[in-house]
């Protein structure tokens, strides 16, 4: 059995998909199991063992740079990737389903009642109904359940293996880490600044925590950011420029992970690892997966899942004490 997994984006939606490929695995030892997705997001599942290719395509770049022949270079390669007999679009979007129509027919998909642009489903044979508003690792649970008849539950989901892999020259964590201390790791960024817990509450979760705590950042802005609480808090230490392979390689050694609502929190869940995710205009009981290690505080906004206000900036009035007091249940 050859089977297509469409997930184009972003960084935290394809790290809490991936966790469906040790089930397929099981279940079908011997399928040929392929993923699409942007090209920028690639290095998070390419060494996936349960994956015989990771296809890119560069849509978000050809948009950006309006570039025609880009654009046609990606259509030709979907197209010559031959015959799928299963094609699964995780996304739900109308650029995933068009996607997933260049490389086939049998598609699978949600149906018009589950998914926000409902002219994706016009690409779609056959169907899964889930609520828009559930938990997104569940509905992408709930889809690959109907495309190829499993049964993974809750349960499954709950005491599922790590679900990303990195090689070993990718692990240079002996630098950052300290022994004898709890290693913490603050993910200072997000996709949008009101997802962003401002630097000056973590400065004052630094000072309540006695533990090495590692600033991790991506833009030259979060940069910034990072080296003004290291400025402040002589307990931190700023991790370098990270690839995504060596960003689950540190998370993996890392004791608890506190952050925003974006893809190296999300990480900690997909690898077992504790971790505190911060809400605030973004739905937690949707974008996360809650259990006895991995906790969400979440501000005390009304979150509509299908009208997010980007706005809101209520994540900044989540107290430092009341994440300082969950971290150390969760490190005791």
């Amino acid at each position: 059995m050859r089977i297509a997994i469409v997930r184009l984006s972003a960084l935290g939606d394809i790290i809490n998909s991936a966790l469906i490929l040790q089930f397929i695995k099981q279940a079908h030892p011997d399928a040929r199991i392929e993923w699409i997705c942007e090209e920028a997001f690639a290095p998070i599942i390419q060494d996936h063992p349960a994956l015989d290719a990771v296809h890119t395509v560069a849509i978000k770049r050809a948009k950006k740079t309006k570039s025609v022949s880009l654009l046609l270079h990606t259509t030709s390669m979907l197209r010559s990737l031959g015959t799928f007999d299963v094609i699964i679009d995780l996304q739900g979007l109308l650029k995933s389903a068009i996607v997933a129509r260049f490389i086939g027919k049998n598609i699978y998909g949600f149906d018009k009642d589950s998914i926000r642009e409902t002219l994706a489903c016009k690409f779609y044979q056959s169907y899964a109904h889930i609520p828009y508003a559930e938990n997104s690792i569940w509905r992408t649970v709930v889809l690959i359940n109907a495309a190829l008849d499993l049964d993974i539950t809750k349960e499954m989901v709950n005491i599922k293996q790590p679900a990303l892999f990195y090689k070993k020259e990718d692990n240079i964590t002996h630098d950052l880490l300290r022994s004898g201390k709890m290693n913490i790791a603050f993910v200072i960024g997000a996709s949008w600044p009101s997802k962003t817990y401002p630097k000056e509450n973590f400065i004052q979760l630094a000072k309540k925590l006695d533990a090495n705590i590692i600033l991790i950042w991506g833009s030259p802005s979060e940069k910034a950011d990072a080296e003004a609480i290291a400025l402040e808090s002589p307990n931190t230490t700023l991790a370098p420029k990270l690839s995504l392979s060596q960003l689950v390689a540190l998370i993996d050694s890392i004791d608890l992970v506190i952050g925003n609502d974006t893809g190296p929190t999300h990480i900690a869940w997909a690898m077992n690892r504790p971790s505190i995710t911060l809400f605030g205009p973004t739905p937690a009981h949707k974008m996360m997966w809650e259990d006895t290690k991995h906790i969400a505080l979440e501000s005390e906004s009304k979150v509509d899942p299908l009208k997010l206000d980007r706005s809101d900036m209520s994540i900044k009035d989540i107290s430092p004490q009341l994440i300082c007091d969950k971290a150390k249940e969760l490190l005791a």
